[in-house]
């Protein structure tokens, strides 16, 4: 009996002049025996948590309806192609973030802390924080058995120092993903670090450091390699290898091209060299650097923070230069509420760009989309009032968690946020009885 499907290791590298580059997800990565159902219902699931600074508008966000007959509002309205996948969620609170009778403002940092561990965090400006284990790092615990990297965490901000609000530390803000009690993970927000980390790097530093100064192709370096392995392959795994070095070569280009213009633009150096001016830019590079690591199957965990919070990033590209933070706390000022609509907007659109990345990556019986739980939203709900009850939370539905979307689901009032994360980890297939300061399962 002769096979034709050749079955090639699941983490096969391409090599060459000291680098090694990860491969997506082929066919041939399954036994040559293995039937079309078991290589499409074997795909892993990836989990994805999109954050958003300083509350959101909720008048804006809301859905008037619940059920499945309800209208996109204005803030919703640039996922409308994505309908049918939007599972929008009222009525979820992240209480863990109110402030006990002892502690002073915090408002900002215990929101964000407070948000995927569902734990409470320790007051201080010293070294001795505290806080809880974040829901994305129980879910890396698992996944990351599997992958170079148990999860990947971006940020488009720069880290803060010090304490940056009353008596708590700037460590609070800089991140949502905790692996322990005492372990914030910082998130990066360098793309040329990202795609480093990511595509492979060179076993030697001076190979690497010639490398970088001469702008060679990580695919240059291994092309043989590539070449080889696209003759050993079917027709399917020819284009995934085709999209995935198009891909690769695209982010490579675009950090290329950001450095040289940073480089020319600040010559003192005091802006990150790699990052794009413009920060729709910016955004969507580091978003397809988030997708690239879900293709490359580098690792199937991820938190993107669009800004931390107090973020006083101003977005001109939107026709007004007013910070951010500074526009939420509006005190009913209409004018001020319509900037922030617009930057919620933003955001929401930028998120929208993300789903469609994902959804032009093959991915098995389907794509990215099909086999990613994504969630988006923000650590307050009115950021002028500084409320942590009835969270903007919303979830992209995959194909294969028995999960129905195209719905607006009010649950009752204060049920702790952390109650959907102990769903969130049974759709991805880890059992957990307590998270954080729930009170029982979300049903979805």
């Amino acid at each position: 009996m002769t096979i034709f499907k050749k079955c090639i290791p699941r983490r096969t590298f391409l090599r060459g002049a000291g680098t090694a580059l990860a491969l997506p997800v082929l066919d041939a990565m399954f036994p040559a025996f293995a039937s079309a159902a078991q290589t499409g219902s074997g795909r892993a699931t990836r989990l994805s948590f999109f954050t958003v600074p300083n509350g959101i508008i909720m008048e804006k966000w809301t859905p008037a309806a619940s059920g499945s007959g309800f209208e996109l509002s204005p803030i919703l309205e640039p996922l409308a192609a994505f309908k049918d996948r939007l599972l929008v969620i009222s009525g979820l609170a992240n209480n863990e973030a109110h402030k006990l009778e002892f502690e002073i403002a915090g408002d900002h940092p215990r929101a964000c802390s407070a948000y995927l561990t569902g734990t409470h965090p320790k007051m201080t400006s010293g070294a001795d924080i505290h806080c809880g284990v974040s829901v994305d790092q129980i879910a890396a615990k698992e996944f990351g058995k599997s992958t170079q990297l148990s999860s990947l965490e971006i940020g488009l901000e720069s880290s803060l120092l010090g304490a940056c609000e009353s008596a708590y530390s700037c460590v609070y803000y800089n991140t949502i993903s905790w692996v322990t009690p005492t372990t914030p993970l910082p998130m990066e927000n360098r793309p040329r670090a990202i795609f480093e980390r990511l595509i492979g790097d060179s076993t030697d530093p001076g190979e690497r450091a010639a490398r970088l100064q001469e702008h060679h192709s990580i695919l240059d370096l291994v092309s043989e390699d590539l070449k080889q392995l696209m003759r050993s392959v079917g027709e399917t795994d020819r284009a995934k290898l085709d999209q995935y070095a198009d891909a690769v070569r695209s982010v490579e280009r675009r950090i290329q091209v950001a450095e040289q213009q940073s480089s020319r633009e600040l010559p003192a150096m005091e802006k990150p060299i790699g990052i794009p001016e413009k920060f729709s830019d910016y955004a969507k590079l580091m978003i397809d650097l988030h997708v690239l690591a879900f293709q490359a199957d580098v690792t199937r965990v991820g938190t993107f923070m669009i800004g931390h919070e107090m973020s006083g990033r101003a977005y001109p590209e939107l026709g007004f230069g007013d910070p951010h933070h500074s526009l939420t706390h509006h005190q009913g000022d209409t004018s001020k509420i319509e900037k922030v609509v617009k930057v919620n907007v933003f955001h929401t659109t930028l998120f929208n760009y993300l789903l469609e990345r994902m959804k032009s990556v093959p991915d098995g019986d389907g794509t990215l989309l099909d086999h990613s739980l994504i969630m988006y939203g923000s650590p307050l709900s009115d950021g002028n009032m500084h409320t942590y009850k009835d969270l903007p939370v919303l979830l992209i539905t995959p194909g294969v968690a028995a999960m129905r979307g195209g719905r607006h689901v009010r649950y009752p009032k204060d049920t702790p946020v952390a109650n959907l994360y102990l769903a969130l980890l049974e759709k991805l297939g880890i059992q957990a009885e307590t998270f954080g300061d729930s009170t029982g399962r979300l049903e979805l």
